[in-house]
């Protein structure tokens, strides 16, 4: 597989706090690919890095062997990379159908292989936001706004989509119900950097998992290779 993504050495600050130090991995074509750590070790400031809301003090992040780092943000979107972001942040005030539509882009001359993704498709993939598609985005529920948010992601019909605390705050057999979808979206050969607490869940889906700590890349391996080493999940994660 080819690198889709390339994160070499990256350092950032929030004023004069430096939160990265140095920040490597890649996500080739077709992979699934974790950040995995406490909260505040730097798994969210990396997806803020890749996607321009926080310039580099030093590094460099090319996607499709394009470096990204002097890209306004809807630039860096229009490439091919899609968020899923903390908080679902969906359009309260808007329908839906109006979200999935609002940042709706055709398909890429580079996506010939994947099926590209539009209203119906979405529709079909989660059909509870077809139940509610007239409903405001404050009228749904955790769960269902956190499916609006990946639908309204895979509406820019991306290459890579990141997907920051996939689950978090979601019931049980919603969780279940992402954690299907996101599988699916693999098989399709969609490319994933997913960010979340269960690590379990994780292990079942991903290729390739990177360890933050401090906001320095602590581990990295497949999901054998962590399953083997359970005491890294132990010490950075400190969950069993």
């Amino acid at each position: 597989m080819t690198n889709l993504l390339q994160v070499r050495d990256v350092h950032a600050s929030y004023g004069h706090a430096q939160a990265l130090f140095g920040v490597s991995f890649d996500v080739r074509a077709g992979e699934v690919v974790t950040l995995l750590g406490r909260n505040g070790m730097g798994r969210s400031t990396t997806v803020k890095c890749l996607f321009g809301m926080l310039p580099l003090k030093a590094g460099a992040i090319s996607f499709g062997g394009k470096p990204l780092a002097s890209l306004a943000s809807h630039h860096i979107a229009r490439l091919g990379l899609g968020l899923v972001p903390e908080g679902r942040q969906v359009f309260a005030n808007l329908s839906v159908e109006e979200n999935l539509v609002a940042t709706a882009r055709a398909p890429r001359h580079t996506q010939r292989s994947l099926q590209p993704w539009d209203l119906e498709r979405v529709y079909r993939f989660f059909p509870r936001l077809k139940e509610r598609r007239g409903n405001h985005g404050w009228q749904l529920s955790g769960g269902e706004q956190q499916m609006l948010a990946i639908g309204r992601a895979l509406m820019t019909n991306p290459l890579l989509l990141v997907l920051d605390e996939a689950t978090e705050g979601l019931a049980p057999i919603i969780r279940a119900e992402i954690w299907a979808a996101l599988a699916a979206l693999k098989a399709e050969g969609l490319s994933q950097i997913v960010i979340d607490k269960n690590v379990g869940a994780l292990l079942k889906f991903a290729d390739r998992h990177v360890v933050l700590e401090k906001g320095k890349v602590v581990w990295q391996g497949s999901s054998e290779a962590l399953r083997a080493e359970p005491h890294i999940v132990q010490q950075y994660m400190g969950v069993s």
